[in-house]
């Protein structure tokens, strides 16, 4: 923790010598084009239709004044070296997972999923009708990014596997790929954890590097060939409830735009953000449906398997409280998840079991 304490002390320090020289920018007249890199290989769904949205969206909101040039994973750098070539300033911003990046902060995490935490309703309402937002441009700040988020998977599913899990005692040894502090969690469970990025699981299965793994759900799942190397699906898992995605800019490029120019990255950020979403939901359970007819075995884990995540994933996350931006996030995404799971059980939730039941008895 204390180098994580000097790191946002001088990154801090940092910052504020940066911002007070930015405080009046020059900012730059005509058209202009941003390069992005993205931890995701061109194509890959789901996650590569948010950083299209972005792109597009910026566009036409500034009539092609603005443009971003996307590149996907290892066009330009590997995906998991998207966050330094941002912040060293080789490239413009980002298109990613913020949960990748949790060697840079543990807090990044939220800014994606963590183990045990919020829905994808409950990020929202987090994000953009609580303190969330600020939050993320705070830790962003720390680090010369100014961040959104921009894409949302909804829940992720448990993973797949060769062979069931019975008990907690199954991920000793086990070589799974799960990035993030739900990594972390597993690895208290015994697990070999890999971080490897989506464009390379399917081979790691198929060569042995990997045991099992998680991707995002069925329909992301279904397109990569996870089926095809793996029978058993879980599609509930602890690890991400719900998952946003990510766009940062370098704070010097941000401040150099003009402010039609940010609110143009904002606003697109957050329409990528809600209709990514909606794309995972409209393909998830034809996907499910396919996967099912096609040999995949639906597995739920047990109490104990639960139970099991839980007190792994409360380790980990009470692991990091005494470093204060990491405390100061976790309380502010608690206390909005707290008021706001109270109204949605008692409303949307409660809603959802009676339609169920009575549309099944009718």
């Amino acid at each position: 923790m204390d180098r994580r304490s000097f790191l946002r002390t001088s990154a801090l320090g940092g910052t504020a010598a940066a911002a007070s020289s930015l405080a009046a920018p020059a900012y730059a007249q005509g058209k202009r084009t941003l390069t992005m890199v993205t931890t995701w290989p061109r194509g890959l769904a789901g996650v590569w239709d948010s950083v299209e949205r972005v792109v597009n969206n910026v566009n036409d909101i500034t009539d092609g004044q603005l443009t971003i040039d996307a590149k996907g994973a290892g066009e330009l750098v590997g995906a998991l070296e998207v966050f330094d070539a941002v912040t060293a300033g080789q490239a413009d911003m980002y298109h990613g997972a913020d949960y990748y990046f949790v060697g840079q902060h543990p807090a990044f995490a939220y800014f994606t999923a963590v183990p045990f935490g919020m829905t994808a309703p409950e990020i929202m309402t987090w994000y953009y009708g609580g303190e969330g937002k600020d939050l993320h441009h705070e830790l962003g700040e720390i680090f010369g990014l100014r961040s959104f988020i921009a894409g949302q998977t909804g829940a992720q599913g448990g993973g797949w596997f060769r062979s069931p899990v019975q008990s907690a005692d199954d991920f000793k040894g086990l070589k799974f790929r799960m990035p993030g502090l739900g990594g972390q969690a597993l690895s208290r469970l015994g697990a070999s954890v890999q971080v490897i990025p989506g464009g390379e699981i399917y081979q790691a299965l198929s060569t042995g590097a990997l045991d099992a793994t998680e991707w995002i759900g069925p329909w992301s799942d279904e397109k990569l060939g996870l089926q095809e190397v793996c029978d058993h699906y879980y599609p509930a898992g602890f690890h991400e409830p719900g998952a946003a995605l990510s766009v940062a800019c370098n704070l010097e490029v941000f401040n150099s735009l003009t402010p039609a120019q940010q609110r143009a990255i904002e606003v697109a950020s957050a329409d990528a953000h809600q209709h990514n979403y909606s794309v995972f939901i409209a393909n998830n359970g034809p996907a499910l449906q396919r996967l099912i007819s096609g040999g995949a075995q639906i597995q739920e884990f047990s109490a104990d398997i639960w139970n099991a995540f839980g007190n792994a994933s409360m380790e980990v996350l009470n692991g990091f409280m005494d470093d204060e931006i990491f405390a100061k996030i976790h309380n502010s995404a608690q206390a909005s998840l707290r008021e706001s799971s109270q109204w949605l059980a008692q409303s949307d939730s409660a809603y959802s079991q009676q339609r169920n039941r009575v549309l099944s008895e009718m």
